[in-house]
C-alpha cells in the first residue's frame, strides 16, 4: 500500500475523530437539546463527506495526480473507519461513565422529536405508540452493542459514499482492479 494512502487516511481519520469529539463536547456543554437537532446531524454528514473528498484529493495530489479506484477507496475507507471508531469510543465513555443520565435526556428528546415529526404526517396514534415503545425498548443507543451496531452502519454508509467518491476521482484504469 502506498504510504500517502496510509498517511492521509490515518491523519485525516484522527482529525475527523477530534472534530467529532469537540462537536460532541460543545453540544453537551452548550445544550443537550442539540443532540436532537437534525440540522446539526445533516451538517456533520456533509462535512465528513467533504473531508473524505479532500482526503482522496490530497492523496491523489501526493501520488502525482494519478490514483486508481482501489487506492482512492482505501484512503477514504481508512479515514472514515478511524474517525468513526474513535468518536464512538468517546461517546461510549461519555454517556456510560462520565454522565450516564445524559443518555436518558437524549432518548427523551429523540422520542419528542419523533412524535412531533409523526404528528406532522398525521400518523395514527397506534403507530406512534408502537414507535415510542420500540425506541424505549432499544433505548440505550449508547450501550456497547448499539455503539458497535451504529459504528458498523456508519462504516457501511461511509463505504458506499467512498465507492462513489473513488469512482469519480480515479484517474487511471487498470486490468487488475
Amino acid at each position: 500500500m502506498n504510504e500517502a494512502i496510509k498517511k492521509n487516511g490515518i491523519k485525516f481519520g484522527l482529525i475527523s475523530a477530534v472534530i467529532s469529539i469537540v462537536v460532541t463536547v460543545l453540544m453537551y456543554a452548550i445544550d443537550i437539546n442539540l443532540f436532537a437537532n437534525s440540522y446539526i446531524g445533516i451538517g456533520m454528514v456533509v462535512f465528513y463527506i467533504s473531508l473524505g473528498i479532500y482526503v482522496v484529493s490530497t492523496t491523489k495530489k501526493e501520488m502525482g495526480g494519478i490514483i486508481n479506484f482501489k487506492e482512492a477507496f482505501t484512503a477514504f475507507f481508512i479515514y472514515c473507519t478511524i474517525g468513526i471508531v474513535i468518536a464512538n469510543i468517546f461517546n461510549y465513555i461519555l454517556f456510560n461513565f462520565i454522565d450516564p443520565a445524559a443518555k436518558e435526556q437524549i432518548l427523551e428528546l429523540a422520542i419528542t422529536k419523533t412524535v412531533e415529526f409523526m404528528e406532522k404526517f398525521d400518523t395514527p396514534k397506534e403507530a406512534m405508540k408502537e414507535a415510542i415503545t420500540a425506541m424505549k425498548e432499544n433505548g440505550d443507543q449508547y450501550s456497547l452493542a448499539n455503539i458497535i451496531k451504529g459504528s458498523a452502519f456508519s462504516i457501511i454508509f461511509s463505504s458506499i459514499v467512498g465507492l462513489i467518491v473513488a469512482a469519480v476521482m480515479k484517474t487511471k484504469t487498470t486490468y487488475n482492479e
